[in-house]
C-alpha cells in the first residue's frame, strides 16, 4: 500500500482554504458593493422584479462558476454573482409585508432557516457530487465532460434548484403598490397599511434613513451580531479539527459536517438569549475533555442551542429593522444591512483564522490559555452586542 504525504495533503488543504476564501469574499464583496442599490430598486420598482433577476444570475452565473478552470475566472463569476444577486434584502421586506404584524416573526425566521437549511445541505451536495469522474468512474469515465470539469456537476445541480425557484418566483404576488399621491401623502399610506401601532406623524429626522435612529441602531446591533456569527462559524470548524494537544476536538472534516444541525426559532427576547450564549461559549473549551458518546451529545446540543439563541437574536432585529421605515423604504434600509453583514462575512473567514493561530501559539500561557482566548474574545463581542441591546441605545419604532 502506497504511503500518503502529509506535506503534499497540507498543501492541498492550504490551496483549498485559500481557494474558498477568494472565492467567497469575492462573492460578499460583490453583494456589499450593490445591496443598497437592489434595496433601492425594489423600492422603486417591486420586490418581484430583484427577486426574478437574483435567481436568474444564480442559475447562469452559478453554472459558469462550475466551468471556471482558473482561479480569475472563478472569482469574477463569485464576484457578479454578488454584484446581481440582490434578494436577500428585498426577501426580508417581502416576508414582513406578506404577514400580518402578528406573524412576522414567523416569516421572517423561515429565512434564517432556508438559509440554514441550505449551509447544511449545499456542503453535503458538493461533496457527494464533486469530482465525479474519481468517485464513480463507471458513470463518468476518465476523459468525460465531468472529468474535465470536475466541480460542474454539483453547480449544475444547484443551479436546475435556481431554476426552479425562477420560475415558481413569477407566481409571486407583489407586494409594493405605488399610489398616484405625493411623497407625504405616501408615507402615511405606507404606515396605515402596514404599521397600524405607530404614531401617523412624520417627522424631519424619519425620512432620512441616516437618521432614523431605531433603523440605524438595530443595524450596529446587527454588525455586532454578524461579525460575532461569521467568527464563530469560522473558527469552529478550526477548533473541531484541531488536535487535541491544542484544546481541540480531533474530528475529521466530515464529521464537522455532522455539527451545524439546523434548529430556528424566533422572538424577540434579544437580551435574555444574548446573556445565555455567553457561558455556553464559555463552556466549549470544556467540550474538549469529553469523548465518545457524551461529547458528541454534549456538543450537539450545545450547537443546537447557539443557533437557535443566535437567529432569535437576528429575527428580532429583522422585525425592528423593518418597522422603522415605511414600506417605500423598506427595500433600501435592508440593502444597508446587507451591505455591513456581507462586509463583515467577506473578512470574518481570515480574521477568525487570525485568531485562532494566535491562539495556539499561547498555549501554554498562564492567562486563557489556547482555545480559551478564542472563546472569551467570542464572548467579548456577545457582551457588546448585549450592551448595545440597552434601551438607551436600541432604539423601537415607536
Amino acid at each position: 500500500m502506497g504511503m500518503v504525504n502529509p506535506t503534499t495533503c497540507h498543501k492541498e488543504t492550504v490551496l483549498g482554504n485559500f481557494f474558498f476564501f477568494f472565492c467567497w469574499s469575492a462573492y460578499m464583496f460583490g453583494r456589499a458593493a450593490t445591496s443598497i442599490l437592489w434595496g433601492m430598486i425594489a423600492d422603486r420598482y417591486g420586490r418581484k422584479p430583484v427577486i426574478i433577476i437574483g435567481t436568474l444570475a444564480v442559475v447562469i452565473l452559478n453554472t459558469l462558476f462550475g466551468l471556471s478552470t482558473k482561479l480569475w475566472m472563478a472569482v469574477f463569476t463569485r464576484f457578479i454573482l454578488g454584484l446581481l444577486c440582490g434578494i436577500l434584502g428585498p426577501i426580508k421586506a417581502y416576508a414582513c409585508e406578506v404577514c400580518r404584524p402578528e406573524h412576522q416573526s414567523v416569516g421572517l425566521s423561515l429565512i434564517t432557516t432556508s438559509w440554514g437549511v441550505g449551509l447544511v445541505l449545499g456542503p453535503a451536495i458538493g461533496d457527494f457530487l464533486a469530482k465525479p469522474a474519481e468517485k464513480y468512474p463507471k458513470v463518468f469515465p476518465e476523459g468525460s465532460f465531468f472529468a474535465r470539469f470536475p466541480y460542474f456537476l454539483p453547480c449544475l445541480c444547484i443551479s436546475i434548484c435556481a431554476g426552479l425557484a425562477f420560475i415558481t418566483c413569477w407566481w409571486l404576488p407583489e407586494t409594493l403598490h405605488r399610489h398616484n399621491v405625493t411623497n407625504e401623502e405616501q408615507n402615511v399610506v405606507d404606515r396605515n397599511e402596514y404599521l397600524p401601532d405607530v404614531d401617523r406623524t412624520k417627522s424631519e429626522s424619519e425620512k432620512s434613513l441616516i437618521r432614523n435612529w431605531p433603523l440605524m441602531s438595530s443595524i450596529i446591533v446587527y454588525f455586532l451580531f454578524s461579525l460575532h456569527d461569521m467568527a464563530y462559524s469560522e473558527i469552529f470548524s478550526l477548533w473541531a479539527v484541531s488536535p487535541k494537544k491544542f484544546g481541540g476536538l480531533s474530528f475529521s472534516t466530515k464529521k464537522v459536517v455532522l455539527y451545524p444541525i439546523v434548529e430556528r426559532i424566533s422572538g424577540h427576547m434579544i437580551i435574555t438569549r444574548t446573556v445565555l450564549s455567553i457561558p455556553l461559549l464559555t463552556s466549549y473549551p470544556f467540550i474538549a475533555k469529553l469523548s465518545g458518546v457524551s461529547q458528541f451529545l454534549v456538543l450537539n446540543c450545545a450547537s443546537v442551542l447557539k443557533t437557535a439563541f443566535s437567529n432569535a437574536i437576528l429575527t428580532g432585529l429583522f422585525i425592528i429593522q423593518n418597522n422603522a421605515v415605511p414600506q417605500h423604504q423598506r427595500g433600501a434600509a435592508n440593502g444597508i444591512a446587507m451591505t455591513s453583514m456581507s462586509l463583515f462575512k467577506a473578512f470574518g473567514p481570515a480574521g477568525g483564522g487570525a485568531i485562532f493561530s494566535w491562539a495556539l501559539k499561547r498555549i501554554s500561557a498562564p492567562f486563557l490559555p489556547g482555545v480559551h482566548m478564542v472563546f472569551f474574545l467570542l464572548n467579548v463581542i456577545e457582551a457588546l452586542g448585549l450592551l448595545s441591546t440597552c434601551r438607551a441605545f436600541l432604539r423601537f419604532p415607536k
